[in-house]
Order: structure tokens, then C-alpha cells, then sequence
């Protein structure tokens, strides 16, 4: 039987969940079992892909075209897998489909309540996520923290898996947070006592406890915790900061988590293979070469509205040998008196990330600008590919005015407009082009170079985007000398259609995607854009 393993938080938020349950699930998978993973957001939203970045942070995107929560990252990129549509659970989705079969006359004659038909109907979509894939064990994270009055069905639903598929076949691990208090040089337990209490009164008791601290705690601390909580102190386990996040993983096994979890879920025991994670730190720590990389965007201040970019930017970095160092501009600065050249001083690469509205697009512009007139790698991703061609259509392709209609309706050329099936779009959630979509890559470029496709051929990538390259512009951008080196397939050769990427030919590395290669890049399999472009900086002069 399948089995279910539960994650909850307390305390305070954002203690990181995502990196925990992500963790526990790379130690299940290097043990060779098959894992899938679920993240469950209290909040009302269908998904997360009307919110601000900046309240949210990024939009992650699967292959099956759902816009979820950044957790899912994480699940993708320390499983290795893809998630199945479905794994991101909303409040929204639930009781738009309790609503649904209530109006539809399948709850007829009954009263429709939070329990059972809202606690059943989450426990069917957890049910189905893992039956998707086939999964030995499917771990779910409960978004928030315990207390919250938007987790409460959650709780209560994940309280009631227990009854329905049995003790060995349930863990319940509660992540919480022991402060450190300097002006008494202490650790303090008390909320984390108060948590566990708490969420004890929903009816779950934790079979693991799982502490988040600044520094690894004493065992005093442990058995203390252990005491007041009726854990097993050899199930309470220190999540202590480390210099990188992949380090999670080994520092968890090392302290049993593995172990403890083969013994209560009744699993064999298993020497798990972690050299994936061992190499990757190994080069974190001791890289033989160092680059600088600027990204260029609006939401600098959040970095983790870029969280994929900046792991797919590390991949590629341990693909090197090399450590990627990041230095943010924010492409506001580059519209007012600030310079291209005082911005990216010392830097050996331009990365322009994805993003949407008109706020910084001029600054990206000159972004573009920048890195084509002084040789500098540049990799644009989505909207960044979209500024490259603007600011080639200006100021190659002699296209004076030339925008984007997302940003200037009344422009003279259109060079970025609506694609066509987008006219016709009621509503703003879940309707732009989304998830894996293929591209034909042109024989001979450099991004099929990348591709391992040197001949020409098709590859998958995922997408989240609105505007594309205008059809009508891409004779007269090839004949200024844009190399459209991907198109959509059935497009290759007609130089009209959706233009999947761009290059340079007598630039180092000049290289736009439409598409978002970083949602597929992981430690083990780096994304091919991303690897050569940090392969490019490394060459810079």
C-alpha cells in the first residue's frame, strides 16, 4: 500500500517546508524508492499564477501547464521528477469542486459540509496525486503554520488518512523553530512546545520532530524537546542553517532521519547512494574557477521571485567547476542616470529573467544593448529573449519605435504582439501558453550546439507566456542579422510562427529563449542554455 508521509509547520512561517519535505524526499529516492510529492496552500486562489512576486515569490510552472507555488521547484529539482498535475492543492480548487458536484446533484438530498465532503474531496486529490505516478511513498506539505484558520480542513483531513490507511502507513513530521536568544545565551523550547500542544488539539500527534535553528542544538535541547513533546529523542532531528541548501539532505542522514523513517513506515533498510549531493557540495565549496553574473529585472529585491534562475545558474556553475556569483541590478536604475557601464562593472555575463509589465523594460532594454555592443554573454528567458529583439529591431534592424504592444498599443512596429490564440482569452489565471511545449532547433546554431541536437531537432521546454515575436517581423530581423534559431514545429524554414530562440552568430554568447529552461534544471542534469552561458562568462576576457 501506498504509503504517506505529512509535513506541518508551526511557530512562525516560512521556515522552509519546502526544503525540508524536498530533502526527506531525496533521501527516500537515493534509497530507490519511487516519490512523489504534494504541496497543499491553505490560501483561496485556483493557483499562483495571478500573484505578485513580490508577496509570493516565483510562479513555478509544470510540465502539464500548472502555475503553482515554488515548493514544487524544490520537489522537481531534489527528487529529479516531474510532478503530476495536481500536486499543488488549493483551497480554491477544493470547494470550487465541492460546489461543482453539489450543483451538478452529486451530493442530492444530503446537507454539504467541511466534514465530510470538503475533508473527503482532499483527500481524494492526495490520493490521486500518488496514484498518478505510481508512488511507494507520497509526501505532502501542509502550507502555513498550525493555528492558522485556513488549515484547519487540511488538518483535519491528513488526521483522517491515518484511520483510512493505517498507522504503518502514516508518518506525521512537524517542523518548528527554537529561537536562540543572545542576552541569555540560551535556546529556547517553550514554542515549540506550544506548537506541538497545538497541533496535538487537532488530533495529530508528530511521530518526528524536526527543528529549525540557527546552530545545531546540544542534546540536552533534543532530549528536552523530546520530553515535553513525547517524541523518541532519537526522532528529533536539528535543521540547523548550512552555507547551501543541497547541503540539507546529507546533514539530515547523517543524523538518522532515513533510518527513523524506514523504522516507522516498516520500509527495508536501505544504504542510500547521496553522491549526487556529495559531488554537488564538493564543488560548491571548493570550485576551481568563479564567475559574476548580473541579472537584470525588477524584482531584485525579492530573490526568490528568481529562485529557479538562481538554482539553474548554481547547476550550471558545478557543471563548470566553477562558483557563480550573482550581482543584482535592478533595470529601474538603468532608465534614470544610473549607466550600463557603472551597473555592470566586473561582470562576466547579462542573465534578463522573465516578467511581465512595463515597469523596468526600457532599463532591460539597455541591458540588451549593453551586452551586444561589449561582447558580453547574455542569456535572455522569455521576456528577456523579447527585449533582445526590440532592442536589435531598434537599433540594428533600423525599426525606429519598434515595442512591444504589451507595453505601447499604439507603436509604429509591433515586433512583440499577442499571439493569436490569446485574443479570444476571457480571464487572466491559467490562460497563457503553458507548460512543455516543443521547439525545432536550427542545424548548425549554437543553441542546438547546447542541445546536443548540432544537426537540427526537437526539444521540450516549459513555457509561461502571452506575447510573442510578431510573424511579420521576422524576415526583416533575419535580414538585419537575428539568427531565429527555434521555432515552433511545422514553422522551421517559413521565418514566421512562434520564434522559440534567438542568437548572434559574431557575438560570444547572445542566446534568448521564449521558453523557461530553468524550470527543468536540476543538480544532476543542468539546463544546456544555462550551462553554456556560464561556460561562455567563464571565457570572458
Amino acid at each position: 500500500m501506498t504509503k504517506y508521509i505529512f509535513v506541518t509547520g508551526g511557530v512562525v512561517s516560512s521556515l522552509g517546508k519546502g526544503v525540508a519535505t524536498a530533502s526527506l524526499g531525496a533521501l527516500l529516492r537515493a534509497r530507490g524508492y519511487k516519490v512523489t510529492a504534494v504541496k497543499i496552500d491553505p490560501y483561496i486562489n485556483i493557483d499562483a499564477g495571478t500573484m505578485r512576486p513580490y508577496e509570493h515569490g516565483e510562479v513555478f510552472v509544470t510540465a502539464s501547464g500548472a502555475e503553482t507555488d515554488l515548493d514544487l521547484g524544490n520537489y522537481e529539482r531534489f527528487l529529479d521528477l516531474d510532478v503530476p498535475a495536481g500536486s499543488n492543492i488549493t483551497t480554491g480548487q477544493v470547494y470550487l469542486e465541492v460546489i461543482r458536484k453539489e450543483r451538478a446533484g452529486d451530493y442530492l438530498s444530503q446537507t454539504v459540509q467541511v466534514i465530510p465532503h470538503i475533508t473527503d474531496e482532499i483527500k481524494r486529490r492526495i490520493r490521486a496525486a500518488g496514484e498518478k505516478v505510481n508512488a511507494d511513498i507520497v509526501l505532502v506539505e501542509v502550507g502555513g503554520t498550525v493555528g492558522d484558520i485556513e488549515s484547519l480542513p487540511f488538518l483535519e483531513a491528513i488526521r483522517q488518512c491515518r484511520f483510512d490507511v493505517g498507522d504503518e502507513n502514516t508518518l506525521y513530521l512537524h517542523l518548528t523553530l527554537v529561537p536562540y536568544l543572545g542576552t541569555s545565551n540560551e535556546f529556547k523550547t517553550k514554542p515549540t512546545q506550544h506548537s506541538v500542544a497545538a497541533l496535538r488539539s487537532y488530533g495529530i500527534s508528530p511521530d518526528i520532530v524536526m527543528v529549525r535553528s540557527k546552530e545545531k542544538l546540544p542534546e540536552d535541547i533534543t532530549r528536552k524537546i523530546a520530553l515535553f513533546t513525547s517524541v523518541k529523542a532519537n526522532r528529533v532531528f536539528s535543521s540547523f542553517d548550512v552555507p547551501h541548501v543541497y547541503e540539507v539532505p546529507l546533514t539530515l542522514e547523517q543524523q538518522g532521519l532515513g533510518k527513523a523513517v524506514e523504522e516507522l513506515l516498516g520500509l527495508e533498510h536501505i544504504h542510500p547512494n547521496l553522491s549526487v549531493w556529495q559531488n554537488a557540495i564538493k564543488v560548491i565549496k571548493a570550485p576551481q574557477r568563479e564567475v559574476t553574473i548580473a541579472i537584470a529585472g525588477k524584482y531584485t529585491a525579492m530573490p526568490d521571485a528568481y529562485l529557479s534562475m538562481m538554482d539553474a545558474l548554481l547547476h550550471a556553475g558545478i557543471a563548470n567547476n566553477a562558483r557563480v556569483n550573482i550581482k543584482w541590478v535592478n533595470t529601474e536604475a538603468l532608465e534614470g542616470d544610473s549607466t550600463p557601464e557603472s551597473q555592470f562593472e566586473g561582470v562576466d555575463g547579462i542573465l534578463v529573467p522573465g516578467g511581465f509589465g512595463i515597469r523596468g523594460i526600457e532599463g532591460k532594454i539597455r541591458a540588451a544593448e549593453y551586452a551586444r555592443t561589449q561582447k558580453v554573454p547574455y542569456l535572455g528567458i522569455c521576456l528577456g529573449m523579447q527585449v533582445a529583439v526590440l532592442e536589435y529591431a531598434r537599433h540594428v534592424a533600423g525599426l525606429e519605435g519598434a515595442n512591444s504592444t504589451e507595453f505601447d498599443p499604439y507603436t509604429p512596429h509591433k515586433v512583440i504582439d499577442l499571439m493569436p490564440e490569446q485574443l479570444q482569452t476571457e480571464g487572466m489565471g491559467g490562460t497563457m501558453r503553458l507548460g512543455d511545449w516543443p521547439m525545432t532547433l536550427q542545424a548548425g546554431t549554437k543553441i542546438a550546439d547546447l542541445y546536443g541536437v548540432a544537426q537540427g531537432g526537437e526539444v521540450t521546454e516549459r513555457h509561461r507566456h502571452r506575447y510573442e515575436v510578431n510573424p511579420q517581423y521576422v524576415e526583416p530581423l533575419k535580414d538585419a542579422g537575428l539568427v531565429v534559431s527555434g521555432a515552433t514545429p511545422g514553422m522551421k524554414g517559413r521565418g514566421a510562427g512562434l520564434v522559440e530562440s534567438i542568437e548572434l552568430p559574431e557575438h560570444p554568447f547572445f542566446v534568448g529563449l521564449q521558453a523557461h529552461p530553468e524550470f527543468k534544471s536540476r543538480p544532476m542534469r543542468p539546463s544546456p542554455p544555462f550551462a553554456g552561458f556560464i561556460a561562455a562568462a567563464l571565457q570572458k576576457d
